[in-house]
């Protein structure tokens, strides 16, 4: 049997299946099998993602039905979502059911006291009766008691598992990114994501389940109870409810609005306190505490302005259901006593009759109703707030990863520093201008190569894109004789030790930041490399020593030895390849000295590339490449190149004009 023109094929578990053709955003996806082996599973249109199977082994049409149930009250926000639901069902499906069984069996609460009331009403009520009453109700509110943990368990206790696994996706999913979403995306927009919006999200999958089923089953139990008991007067405080449900509808759309503005506020107060306090050195240098102080004001009253607007839309909602209800329950009163004292004394029988008795089991019927009437508001206002973080969360997770191994990625190969640039020109995503152009120059295994030019002449993009930071052409860079965009990127990054200009430090101990890229690490092995980069001494007289916590971004130490941890842990991992971009640019020319000195002998036989702007960082490499405006114009040694590159002599020549002034002026 083949699929008709509007459904769609897929494949789950290696067998073919139909996307059965529906309204809903995510169709069920049908096995061909027969009927008794069927098993529903979410399939998305034109998606590649794994089909999320029936965790229950339902008969297929029973968790078709309960998977359209779910779609038709709102409870699926998406693909990324799905596969929680079916993860947890079992337990969702314990909690809800624990749920129903609590709002069937409080409601019977309201009768029994009816009862008790009638009883006494007819003279007929004796002691062992009341006992029984009592014991009844005593049997119902312990099940209650049972019911409503159960339910918290499996229900909200569900939705932190969630939140859980929905935040291990997202961080899981961010770390592949490519270092150009991060440059299109404010850090306080992803710490957003991971905060504000998750938590609407769970709320959505905890609070908001448990509101969709009183909703649901609760109202529907109740209205029931009361519509059996006096239909005219369920009409009418059924009729003022309904409007409750209209204007809650009709907030619910502002309310997204006021949300997303809310959310937008926050991302730019986290963007700009993290941006202040990283640079808060550089602040106070300027004196411009106070510029930043004021500036911190205009935002954070823009987020107070949108948080209050929030809270304005949301207040004037509940009270608006609180106000209807106060009214209904004022009719209820009014006209439900009338009718009882009409009737006072005849039989409840005859719809249009209602006795004392009634009356009270209609009373407590109507205050358990409320509860799913104010319920619609909240959950109207909660899907709001959910469905838009949750576009906001799928934006990122949906974000795609451009930077990944190829499908013929070579596994075995065994990288010793062999490179080759082959004709590489490169431009930046999104960018006309070409960084790199025709960069044509190779490195032998073993060698250190100095690479050296004016600023933003491309010297650092070279790293990025030998670090697979960008995707290339075919052949464009050759790794030990293979295609660069053929090696696996743990293989590739692994094989290179890495000392960025920014000298990134985490928020940990000295020993935990140089020993970062081994597992392991031994102290001794630790130490060694601090001995090797000339900041043991330095560490050696910090209060803990290795063990000190150098703060945020290393906050406590100084440019130079924040520059020469980087290198002790570079040189941890003792890599094939060690790349230095600007590292001695913190540090004066005796310590300088001291640490190549050093590389020269801990890298004997390893490439070594040195980045740099000092001519005498580089002045005793193996071979300079001189770069400029993008371009490779100069290749050799430092003496050959004073004589057949002018570029290169000059910057020669400026930098001794450059230590001549500064010598001078320290004399005088």
């Amino acid at each position: 049997m083949k699929p008709s023109p509007s459904e769609k094929r897929c494949r789950s578990d290696s067998r073919p299946g139909t996307i059965a053709s529906t309204s809903y955003p995510n169709p069920i996806l049908i096995r061909q099998a027969p009927r008794r082996h069927r098993r529903g599973a979410f399939g998305c249109p034109g998606s590649r993602d794994r089909v999320c199977r029936n965790p229950l082994s339902l008969p297929g049409d029973c968790y078709t039905i309960i998977l359209l149930l779910c779609e038709v009250i709102g409870m699926l926000f998406g693909k990324h979502l799905n596969r929680l639901y079916l993860k947890y069902g079992l337990l969702y499906l314990v909690g809800i059911a624990a749920l129903v069984a609590v709002d069937f069996y409080q409601l019977e609460i309201p009768t029994l006291i009816g009862g008790i009331i009638g009883d006494l009403e007819h003279m007929t009520l004796t002691e062992q009766g009341l006992l029984v009453y009592v014991l009844r109700i005593a049997m119902i509110s312990a099940v209650l008691v049972i019911g409503r943990v159960v339910w918290r368990i499996c229900i909200m206790g569900t939705s932190w598992r969630v939140g859980y696994d929905l935040r291990n996706e997202m961080f899981d999913h961010a770390e592949k990114l490519s270092r150009n979403f991060y440059q299109q995306n404010k850090s306080g927009a992803l710490m957003a994501l991971f905060t504000n919006d998750l938590d609407a999200v769970r709320m959505a999958f905890g609070p908001g389940i448990l509101m969709t089923f009183d909703v649901l089953f609760l109202g529907a139990f109740a209205l029931y109870k009361m519509f059996a008991l006096q239909p005219v007067l369920t009409l009418i405080t059924i009729v003022p409810l309904a409007l409750v449900s209209v204007m809650a509808a009709f907030v619910s759309r502002i309310t997204g609005a006021k949300f997303k503005a809310r959310q937008k506020a926050l991302e730019n107060m986290f963007d700009f306190t993290q941006e202040n306090f990283y640079g808060i050195s550089v602040i106070k240098a300027f004196v411009n505490e106070l510029r930043e102080i004021r500036q911190f004001a205009k935002i954070n009253k823009d987020n107070y302005e949108k948080n209050m607007s929030f809270v304005k839309v949301s207040t004037l909602l509940h009270t608006g259901i609180e106000m209807f209800i106060t009214l209904i329950r004022i009719i209820m009163l009014a006209v439900g006593g009338y009718i009882a004292w009409l009737t006072f004394g005849l039989a409840t029988g005859d719809p249009a009759k209602l006795d004392a008795s009634g009356l009270a089991m209609f009373a407590g019927y109507f205050g358990t109703v409320i509860w799913p009437m104010m319920a619609i508001g909240r959950l109207i206002n909660m899907r709001a707030q959910a469905r838009a973080s949750m576009q906001r969360i799928s934006g990122m997770l949906d974000a795609p990863i451009d930077i990944k191994d190829a499908e013929n990625a070579v596994t075995d190969i065994d990288i010793k520093g062999h490179i080759v640039f082959n004709n590489l020109t490169f431009r930046y995503p999104g960018s006309k201008a070409e960084v790199l152009k025709n960069v044509d120059f190779e490195i032998n295994a073993g060698e250190t190569v100095g690479i050296i030019g004016r600023t933003g002449s491309g010297k650092t993009t070279l790293v990025d894109v030998l670090l697979r930071l960008y995707n290339l052409k075919s052949n464009e860079v050759i790794v030990d004789g293979v295609d660069l965009m053929r090696i696996p990127l743990r293989t590739i990054r692994a094989a290179i030790g890495y000392v960025p200009q920014d000298n990134f430090i985490f928020s940990d101990t000295v020993r935990n930041n140089i020993g970062f890229g081994v597992d392991d690490a031994s102290l001794e092995e630790i130490i060694e490399m601090a001995i090797a980069a000339d900041v043991h001494e330095n560490i050696d007289e910090f209060p803990n020593k290795y063990d000190t916590i150098v703060g945020e971004r290393g906050v406590t130490l100084s440019g130079g030895q924040k520059q020469r941890i980087s290198i002790a842990r570079a040189l941890m991992k003792d890599p094939p390849i060690l790349i230095m971009d600007d590292s001695f640019s913190a540090v004066d020319t005796k310590t300088e000295e001291a640490v190549l000195a050093r590389l020269q002998e801990l890298r004997s036989g390893k490439t070594t590339i040195l980045i740099a702007h000092r001519i005498s960082t580089i002045k005793h490499a193996d071979k300079i490449v001189v770069i400029d405006d993008g371009k490779v114009v100069a290749v050799g040694t430092h003496d050959a190149l004073l004589s057949t590159s002018a570029l290169y002599s000059e910057m020669v020549i400026r930098q001794q004009l450059e230590a001549a002034i500064e010598g001078g002026n320290a004399n005088g």
